[in-house]
């Protein structure tokens, strides 16, 4: 199957990458560095993001063709239930303030990223791009959910009515190198691997894990990830949003297990069941993006094992905490 043609270019365009330093957003620094284009930056301590005057300032001085709006305030299960009005706030505010600012100072393109748990909690296997809206949300990241659905629907309302070329890409669960392993509010990767780590250096027998282990999640390296938005800002043009995912599954059981594997530890699990397992299954159907001609390249053992190198090495200089 060949790629769709390039219908926008990146070379010699001013690119910004909102949200540079989290785990996507870095990784789509490192997949930009190869293409010929020019990075623009900004640490959230110059610009908040929540300000929109500040937003439509730093656009007008900085003057980017192309953004890729990757940045998010995100976390796991536990931050999600104890910080709802953040989720969604600051979600809301920065997804708006950035498309804005950005027709207002005639951007070329903006990529808005998203996030697969925006669709219904049961939703059909795999899920479609259709299924957004037809069903309740998980309970779980209901506020962030409905924060990022309103930043696709900004999106298309802004093509709509301005015919400003704005898309939105929906990734599965990512990981990678670079990853908040904060056990309370980090997402199961990390957390896993934090735990697991710890375990084995501290002797102990079993870890605990939250929820039964039997619900099933897709997971997909941020680097693939990168890839692909980057694929989708040259060849894409269009309302519907787009999954990126690697059409491929397993319980957390099985991926507490893997991660075991790869940390060598020897020890069992136990399962917290008065903690909540989340949505039961979140598979995407990936076929928009297949036929553009776009699939993942890193498999998950290979994808944990370098991040699993990435976290020692981490611990090692101070750059996380165990």
């Amino acid at each position: 199957m060949s790629d769709a043609p390039i219908i926008y270019t990146l070379e010699g365009k001013r690119v910004w990458v909102a949200g540079h330093r989290g785990l996507v957003g870095a990784a789509v620094v490192r997949r930009l560095n190869r293409e010929r284009c020019t990075l623009l930056t900004v640490d959230r301590a110059t610009l908040d993001l929540k300000r929109q005057a500040a937003v439509e300032a730093w656009l007008k001085d900085a003057r980017p063709q192309a953004i890729i709006l990757a940045a998010a305030t995100v976390g796991g299960i536990a931050s999600n239930d104890a910080r709802p009005a953040e989720f969604l706030y600051d979600n809301l505010m920065i997804q708006a303030n950035v498309i804005e600012a950005a027709r207002q100072s005639d951007v070329e393109k903006v990529l808005v990223l998203g996030s697969t748990c925006i669709y219904p909690k049961f939703a059909p296997q795999p899920i479609a791009e259709e299924d957004l809206l037809t069903g309740p949300l998980e309970p779980t990241n209901e506020w962030y959910a409905l924060a990022k659905i309103a930043g696709v629907k900004l999106a298309e309302a802004y093509r709509r009515q301005y015919g400003f070329d704005v898309i939105s890409a929906m990734p599965t669960n990512l990981y990678g190198p670079g990853d908040f392993f904060a056990p309370e509010a980090s997402h199961v990767i990390p957390a896993l691997i934090g735990k697991i780590h710890a375990a084995k250096a501290r002797g102990e027998a079993s870890v605990e894990i939250w929820g039964t282990g039997r619900p099933k999640r897709e997971f997909l390296h941020c680097d693939d990830a990168a890839d692909a938005l980057v694929f989708l800002m040259t060849r894409y043009s269009d309302y519907s949003t787009i999954n990126v995912g690697t059409g491929e599954d397993l319980s957390i059981r099985e991926l507490a297990t893997l991660i075991a594997e790869i940390v060598d530890y020897s020890g069992g699990f136990h399962f917290n069941t008065q903690r909540p397992d989340g949505t039961p299954r979140k598979l995407t159907a990936g076929k928009k993006l297949a036929a553009l001609g776009w699939k993942a390249r890193t498999n998950l053992r290979d994808g944990l094992a370098a991040t699993y190198q990435w976290y020692r090495a981490a611990l090692a200089d101070g750059r996380v905490r165990a």
